[in-house]
């Protein structure tokens, strides 16, 4: 068994085909931003207090309106069955099995509705061309008991996934996008040199999504609201104007601007804007329970895990790698000399 996540994505890659490796693992351009998520996230120092009398650390955490088991959430990823016949519904499964929140991706290879009736679970939204498309999933997600509403801003149009455009990748045929109305799309046509996933995207998805979008999905929608995909607290600052209940500051793993900041990096900012105001949540590069730990030092009240939960998946240990993942938080936590979450916010950081 693993002891630790990384190693996941070394069993995942002996059963998975190289160009769905690649698909998961890859970035965009040069995959700068890729490898300075990983780079910030261990630049960041923590000062453990001592003598703290603490013996069992409470990992526990209030999360849009429910309690969860640790400050995790199951980050939204398509298509999930390219990993595992049962994809969503697996990971999900554990996710509640660990009592964390599942994000279910627009783009899920399950249906929405499937996947919300196995596990609690908030509903991710990609901003699409077709209006009428969206109201549905939104009224979908609302009618299958979803918890929250995430809203990614950061995809007008895919980055340049260059190992997907190299793999010529396109789905196979018994991998949809099961929320969309079409069960085949460009993204199952394969085109030497070029990522099918990717033409299916710029069909699909509005590229001139703007504020005034997100001030009508606001009033168009009962459920809390997070916009994932935000860097400059600006940005954060607007959201929050309009009414958004939480900001996860993300770089979408390195998959879209490439030369964009590390998220670990643009978390101060954010948090400084508006910490006060709503919950600030980190995606892109947590890889422990130490970069967890790391994150909620610098202001975070919960970060999103993807990769490596995706390698978990393929190998069908998504329970163990979450359990993995609590045990060592609870451990980090105890060094570092807290009881509970708030004891970590309250940790002095530095820079290696």
């Amino acid at each position: 068994m693993p002891e630790t996540l990384p190693e996941y994505e070394e069993l995942a890659a002996r059963v998975l085909p190289a160009a769905v490796r690649d698909f998961v693992a890859g970035g965009s351009g040069s995959e700068t931003t890729l490898r300075s998520n990983r780079t910030a996230l261990d630049s960041v120092t923590l000062v453990p207090r001592v003598l703290s009398g603490v013996e069992v650390a409470d990992t526990s955490a209030w999360l849009m309106g429910g309690v969860a088991a640790m400050p995790v959430v199951v980050a939204p990823m398509a298509y999930q069955r390219l990993l595992h016949p049962e994809g969503e519904l697996l990971l999900a499964t554990a996710a509640a099995e660990a009592q964390i929140p599942y994000v279910i991706s627009t783009l899920s290879s399950y249906p929405l509705e499937k996947i919300a009736g196995a596990a609690p679970s908030w509903f991710q939204l990609y901003w699409l061309r077709d209006r009428a498309m969206i109201e549905s999933l939104v009224d979908r997600a609302e009618a299958a008991g979803c918890g929250a509403l995430m809203l990614t801003v950061d995809v007008p149009v895919m980055g340049r996934r260059l190992r997907d455009v190299r793999n010529s990748f396109a789905l196979p045929a018994d991998v949809v996008a099961a929320n969309l109305v079409e069960a085949q799309s460009e993204a199952h046509v394969g085109v030497p040199g070029l990522s099918a996933v990717a033409a299916h995207t710029a069909s699909a998805f509005e590229p001139a999504v703007s504020w005034r979008d997100l001030e009508w999905l606001k009033q168009r929608t009962g459920l809390p609201l997070l916009v994932k995909g935000i860097l400059d607290p600006r940005d954060a600052l607007r959201a929050v104007e309009i009414g958004a209940d939480g900001i996860v500051v993300s770089n979408h793993g390195g998959r879209q601007l490439d030369g964009a900041v590390a998220s670990i990096n643009a978390l101060p900012g954010v948090v400084d804007a508006v910490g006060k105001e709503c919950s600030v949540l980190l995606d892109s590069g947590i890889r422990s329970g130490t970069d967890v730990l790391r994150a909620l030092a610098l202001g975070a009240s919960a970060v999103l895990v993807g990769r490596p939960l995706l390698w978990a998946l393929a190998v069908d240990a998504c329970g163990p790698a979450l359990e993995l993942l609590r045990r060592e938080l609870a451990d980090a936590m105890l060094l570092a000399g807290c009881a509970d979450l708030a004891a970590a916010a309250g940790l002095a950081t530095g820079r290696a």
